[in-house]
C-alpha cells in the first residue's frame, strides 16, 4: 500500500479545517438570523446543508453504473427549480413592473453565466487548496445565497417552497462531486464548505433591506428568477460523450457504439425526470397553500 506523502497529509489537514470553520460560522450567522427572526432562510440555509452533506455521504462510497440516478436526481432538481421560478419569481416581477421585471430576468441570465464562468475560470488557476469541483460549487453557493436572502428580505410573503426547490440540485450535485473526489482520493468532507455556503451569504443579505420602490422590487424579482433559471439549466441532465453523466457510465475509453445507445437510453431518462420534476412543483403548491 502506498503511503501518502506528508504535503498531501497537510492538505487533507488543512481541507478539513476549512470544512469544520465554515460550518462553524453558518452556525453563528445561524444565531444571528434566529435574533433577527430570519426563519425561511434559516430552512432554506440548514436544508441545503443538509442536502449536499446528505448527497456527498452517499456519494462518497459510490462505485460507476450510478448513471441512471444521477439523471433522474439532476432532472428532477433541475425541473423543479425551473418551474418553482416561474411561478413564483417571474409574475410578481411582472407585476410590480413589466418592463423592469424582463430587464431583470435578462440581467439575472447573464449574470449567472457570468458567475458560472468566473467560477470555471478559478477551477484553472494554480496552487488551489480546494479540488477544482468545489471551488465552482462554492463559487455558485455563495451567489445563489445572496440573492436568495435578499429577495426573501424585500418580499416576505413567498413561500418557503420556492426556497426548497432552489436548494433542491445540492443534494445530487454533493452526490456527484463527492463521486469525483473518491475516485481522486480525495475527502469529501471539503464538501462541507460548498455546502454552508448558501447560508454563509443568505442570511447575512437577509438582514438588507431595499428601499420600498416597485421598480426596484420588479428588477430585483426578475433578477432572482434570471438567476435562478440559469442554474436549474446548468444542472440540467445533459448525456454528452465527455460529461459528467457520461463519466459516471463507466463506459468512457468503451467502444463507441455502446456508449451511444446507453446515452440515448439515458436521455429518455433525462426527458422524463425533468419533466416530473416541473410537474412535482404545482402539485405540492396545491396541497400547501
Amino acid at each position: 500500500m502506498l503511503m501518502e506523502s506528508p504535503a498531501a497529509l497537510r492538505g487533507a489537514a488543512r481541507v478539513s479545517r476549512m470544512g469544520a470553520a465554515a460550518t462553524m460560522l453558518l452556525v453563528v450567522l445561524s444565531g444571528m438570523g434566529v435574533a433577527a427572526g430570519l426563519w425561511k432562510l434559516l430552512g432554506i440555509a440548514w436544508t441545503a446543508f443538509a442536502a449536499m452533506g446528505g448527497g456527498a455521504w452517499l456519494g462518497r462510497s459510490a462505485s460507476s453504473g450510478h448513471a441512471r440516478g444521477l439523471v433522474w436526481s439532476y432532472g428532477l432538481a433541475s425541473g423543479a427549480m425551473m418551474t418553482s421560478c416561474a411561478i413564483f419569481l417571474v409574475p410578481p416581477a411582472i407585476e410590480y413592473a413589466a418592463t423592469a421585471g424582463g430587464f431583470g430576468v435578462a440581467v439575472g441570465l447573464v449574470a449567472g453565466f457570468g458567475v458560472h464562468t468566473a467560477g470555471h475560470r478559478l477551477t484553472h488557476r494554480d496552487g488551489l487548496l480546494l479540488d477544482p469541483s468545489v471551488v465552482e460549487l462554492t463559487a455558485h453557493a455563495l451567489a445563489a445565497g445572496a440573492v436568495i436572502g435578499v429577495v426573501y428580505r424585500n418580499m416576505p410573503a413567498l413561500g418557503v417552497l420556492l426556497g426548497l426547490a432552489i436548494v433542491s440540485h445540492k443534494g445530487p450535485a454533493g452526490y456527484a462531486a463527492a463521486c469525483r473526489l473518491a475516485r481522486r482520493k480525495r475527502p469529501a468532507g471539503v464538501l462541507l464548505v460548498p455546502a454552508a455556503a448558501v447560508g454563509l451569504t443568505a442570511l447575512p443579505a437577509g438582514l438588507l433591506a431595499l428601499p420600498a420602490n416597485p421598480t426596484l422590487n420588479a428588477f430585483v424579482s426578475g433578477f432572482a428568477a434570471g438567476i435562478f433559471l440559469h442554474m436549474a439549466m446548468d444542472f440540467l441532465p445533459r448525456c454528452e460523450v465527455g460529461g459528467g453523466v457520461y463519466e459516471a457510465t463507466g463506459l468512457a475509453g468503451a467502444e463507441q457504439g455502446r456508449a451511444h445507445r446507453r446515452l440515448d437510453r439515458l436521455r429518455l431518462h433525462a426527458v422524463a425526470s425533468t419533466a416530473l420534476g416541473g410537474a412535482l412543483v404545482p402539485a405540492l403548491w396545491g396541497l400547501v397553500a
